[in-house]
């Protein structure tokens, strides 16, 4: 196999300086898989295009994500086309009186979902941001919240998939404690330091004690002047495709005299009936918290199974709203139709994604990375070199379990030869994991929470970075500390 070196990084190149230029993902994606077909086969880089195209849609994980895109899609539109998360925005607002509360809510229900950070995310986007924009919180900040919530809480509870599948690196790589790699886990969890920190920010952000950073700061005065929680550059369509007519709703106090011409053009353009909103009926928050019991208790007791509780909650769902009359079974074929369509720009995404994660296997960029920084490796300095790496290239990469399958087999043998503790050099490992799928652009995590709130990829990673450069920072020194601490 060829030597590529700092060729390799060349597609993650093209993807970051296309996606500032453009803010488009697509686009950016596009360019970098582009970028690495030229390189891997000059002329016949079309060739190369094609037949990385196929190991994209052949890998596993991609088909496993692609199944749960669906399935939530679906899932998704059935809730909208229903009321039922209508329903729950409307009966949860009896228990939220403020903005802080609307916050808080949104990250207790972040830590209550930590079976998955896909299932997070798409769960309490879908549910909270009716409840957060009637308080105009911006939805950046909404999205801020729940990824700095979602792959963290998920790297910190053992019984999550992340756990499972960090605890098979260990155990792959002889390092147990009882016998078992989950025991070497457990004894990881309290060195995962950006999952604690990460938790520690987005719980701060939630209450108002930290202080509002770049974008969500900017949105955040758009919204309290004029109940727009969109980012900024947000079209019509966009917003229309989102609840224009709840936005007009929280306008209507605008005094500037544009409020009526806006809700008339949200209400004519409108074609969806909310099932909530007959005139005196109470909001009934059962159908969406039993689907959630169910998709949640499902995939726990399925070993971390997201697509079997996904589908066990859809199933459930699909029977509630038509004994509840909600929806006909023409209705729900319908949504189910829709939500898949919804759904096919996350799911493009998604392959492309694939194709850079596989590009960068056979570009050898994970070594080539291991090379440049081998040398300035020493016992005290492993733990925090290995998470500024792992996050570094999680997010210029998009690979986060991959990323750890990959350098774990490296890392774990090189502390022990060292003389490094090699649980908390696995914890660093697991901590840069956790960094860039908290913030990688086209990493899938953004990608399904962008969906789930309905603004772009690059608002939501924009928004996101300072808060999640504070807990990085935070981890690197404690990292540092640590790594001296047990040198």
């Amino acid at each position: 196999m060829p030597e590529f070196g700092a060729l390799a990084l060349l597609p993650i190149v093209v993807i970051l300086i296309v996606a500032v230029a453009t803010r488009r993902t697509l686009f950016a994606l596009f360019f970098g898989t582009v970028a690495g077909a030229l390189i891997l086969g000059g002329w016949g880089g079309f060739d190369v295009w094609v037949e990385y195209t196929g190991k994209a849609l052949s890998n596993e994980t991609a088909q496993w994500l692609l199944l749960i895109v669906a399935l939530f899609g679906i899932l998704m539109m059935l809730f909208e086309k229903s009321g039922i998360v209508t329903d729950f925005a409307n009966w949860a607002e009896r228990f939220v009186t403020s903005r802080r509360k609307s916050m808080v809510l949104t990250f207790l229900l972040s830590v209550v979902l930590f079976v998955d950070d896909y299932l997070n995310v798409l769960t309490t986007g879908t549910s909270m941001k009716q409840v957060t924009d009637r308080y105009r919180v911006p939805r950046t900040q909404l999205g801020a919240i729940m990824k700095m919530t979602a792959a963290p809480i998920a790297v910190l509870i053992p019984v999550s998939t992340w756990a499972l599948f960090f605890s098979g690196l260990f155990e792959a790589q002889g390092v147990t404690v009882g016998g078992t790699g989950f025991g070497a886990y457990l004894q990881a969890i309290p060195f995962i330091f950006f999952g604690w920190a990460a938790l520690a920010v987005a719980l701060l952000m939630s209450i108002g004690w930290l202080p509002k950073l770049g974008v969500i700061k900017r949105d955040a005065i758009r919204a309290e002047r004029d109940g727009d929680v969109f980012p900024l550059g947000t079209t019509d369509d966009e917003r229309r495709a989102e609840g224009a007519a709840l936005l007009a709703e929280l306008k209507a106090d605008d005094p500037d005299g544009s409020t009526a011409q806006r809700v008339a053009t949200a209400l004519a353009t409108s074609t969806e009936t909310d099932p909530s909103t007959d005139a005196g009926r109470k909001p009934q928050p059962w159908g969406f918290l039993i689907a959630m019991a169910v998709l949640v208790g499902v995939t726990i007791a399925t070993n971390a199974n997201v697509v079997a509780g996904t589908a066990a909650s859809l199933a459930v769902t699909i029977v509630i709203v038509l004994v509840q009359r909600r929806l006909s079974i023409r209705g729900v074929l319908d949504a189910a139709l829709e939500g898949i369509e919804s759904m096919l720009f996350v799911m493009i995404l998604t392959v492309l994604a694939f194709m850079v994660q596989e590009m960068n296997i056979t570009l050898q960029l994970a070594e080539f990375v291991i090379q440049v920084t081998e040398p300035v490796l020493t016992p005290a300095l492993l733990p925090a070199i290995v998470f500024a790496v792992c996050g570094i290239y999680a997010y210029a990469t998009g690979s986060f379990w991959d990323l750890a399958a990959v350098i774990t087999p490296v890392v774990l043998p090189l502390a022990l030869a060292l003389g490094a503790d090699p649980i908390l050099a696995g914890a660093a490992v697991f901590s840069g994991a956790a960094l860039g799928s908290t913030t990688c652009l086209y990493g899938d995590g953004i990608i399904l929470a962008s969906r789930s709130i309905g603004i772009k990829p690059i608002n939501l990673m924009l928004a996101i970075l300072p808060y999640a450069g504070i807990a990085a920072g935070l981890s690197f020194v404690l990292y540092l500390v640590m790594g001296f601490v047990t040198a």
